[in-house]
């Protein structure tokens, strides 16, 4: 197999470089960079930590689509070349690794942290049912693959992004916090989820499988049905 692999650095040009790869059945994306930079390129950049699927660091885009090098097994791709390079839309830091900076600032914009409430005694989101409703949710891990799929993230750079969003859907079915006064301008002014397009291309990329898109869907609900209660 041709596996491709993109390469830039400060000063450099963008380039794709060549490499062959022999494949075992369990030979994933991961493996194949790993063994390339300690046998062939010692210098090439690339971020992964636990190697099993759990912590997304290892995010980046394969054959066109967005994916966990880790948990990627060459041979499931179907092809004879494969061509990795790095997350759409995140500053390039070298190679494979992006700056996550703005993913972070995203976060922030939302109000992505619990600001307690009333309510924040009680012992979950509104019991066992209101868990239910942001349980399709929460488990999101930051990856950032979802916001690397979001055509709006780049025509917008006001657009919170699909992760951000999701976190603040999570926040705002959630009677113990008190924070929604403070997200309601980037949740629902010009730049917030009326922006978004409902293409699903986050919720069909997370490895997670998670919908950025249903939690955008249901903000919206929200704002609507806040409408008609002020009248």
């Amino acid at each position: 197999m041709r596996f491709r692999v993109f390469r830039w650095s400060p000063g450099t040009a963008a380039r794709f470089e060549e490499f062959p790869i022999d494949l075992g059945d369990g030979t994933t994306v991961l493996d194949a960079l790993v063994r390339l930079r300690e046998t062939r390129v010692p210098d090439l950049a690339f971020r992964y930590a636990c190697r099993v699927g759990m912590c997304g660091s290892c995010a980046m885009v394969v054959n066109g689509r967005e994916r966990w090098a880790c948990r990627t097994r060459l041979v499931r791709l179907g092809a004879t070349a494969v061509t990795v390079r790095p997350l759409y839309h995140f500053p390039l830091i070298r190679d494979l690794v992006v700056d996550m900076a703005p993913f972070v600032a995203k976060q922030r914009l939302v109000r992505g942290a619990f600001v307690p409430g009333a309510r924040a005694l009680e012992s979950g989101p509104s019991g066992p049912s209101g868990r239910a409703a942001v349980d399709a949710a929460i488990e999101c891990i930051g990856c950032g693959a979802c916001v690397s799929a979001c055509t709006m993230v780049r025509w917008d750079p006001a657009f919170p992004g699909p992760a951000a969003l999701n976190r603040a859907f999570t926040l705002a079915a959630d009677p113990r916090d008190g924070g929604a006064p403070a997200r309601r301008d980037a949740l629902f002014g010009e730049d917030g989820v009326w922006r978004c397009h409902g293409q699903a291309q986050c919720t069909a990329v997370c490895p997670m499988e998670l919908s950025p898109t249903d939690s955008i869907l249901r903000l919206r609900r929200m704002a609507v049905r806040s409408l008609f209660l002020r009248t």
